[in-house]
């Protein structure tokens, strides 16, 4: 005779309130391997309360009360907790109302701030993160630097009313003339204003109401100067009306 046994998931998918936000539900997987203390620790993230003060109830879908887990040692999974039932967390610490106005706010001075072992600028500080690691951000001021170096090294290369090809990765190749030259309001950097032959821009030569150079809609661009081949490129002629 064959041997049948009932196997169960590992997890449950249940909802969370709390006292403090009755209006606030959260729906959550937890594993039922684990301690109610731990489950306690997982709450505290979610509801803002303290798994040495807080209490919790089960409620069956119809809002019965089905049990009281609050047994440090014992498992989640030992109670009779299914999918889709609710455990409220009750606790004193819960602030009952959201409205945080009359609340007094913490002031504190930059300087007693940067002393704090225990903030977020502290953890990056440790950890040389972000704009925190030195040797980090003096290789990219290093690598601006060159780069501007570079830009402004090409862009005296180039002249207004010099006829161009313009290579911008992804897109096809472009002719056009240099109407413009040098530092915009737009972005830092060296940019190239450019009428092209067809109307394939961006602008008439303004940018965010400012005028830069003039051209009819749709012809004028700014562009890096590393993406400008200065050359003798003739105007093509681009004939629309003419039907092959």
């Amino acid at each position: 005779m064959a041997n049948y046994s009932v196997v169960t998931s590992d997890f449950i998918n249940v909802q969370i309130t709390n006292s403090g936000e009755e209006s606030s539900c959260i729906e959550r997987r937890f594993q039922k391997g684990i301690t109610i203390d731990d489950f306690k620790g997982k709450l505290e993230l979610l509801t803002g309360g303290n798994r040495a003060t807080m209490k919790l109830e089960v409620y069956d879908k119809h809002n019965k009360l089905v049990c009281c887990p609050n047994e440090a040692t014992r498992l989640l999974g030992s109670y009779p907790i299914d999918d889709g039932m609710r455990i409220h967390v009750k606790d004193n610490f819960i602030s009952p109302f959201n409205d945080l106005s009359s609340v007094e706010k913490l002031e504190m001075s930059a300087e007693d701030y940067s002393k704090r072992t225990d903030t977020v600028k502290a953890f990056l500080t440790k950890n040389k993160l972000g704009k925190y690691n030195e040797e980090q951000m003096k290789q990219k001021e290093e690598e601006q630097r060159r780069e501007q170096e570079a830009e402004e090294a090409l862009i005296k290369t180039l002249a207004v009313g010099d006829r161009c090809e313009i290579e911008v990765p992804t897109q096809p190749k472009r002719r056009g003339t240099i109407m413009y030259l040098g530092t915009t309001d737009f972005k830092p950097g060296q940019w190239v204003g450019v009428k092209y032959d067809e109307p394939l821009g961006k602008n008439d030569g303004s940018v965010n109401g400012k005028k830069y150079f003039d051209c009819l809609p749709k012809y004028g661009s700014f562009v890096k100067p590393a993406q400008v081949k200065k050359g003798d490129f003739p105007v093509e002629d681009y004939d629309l009306d003419e039907e092959l």
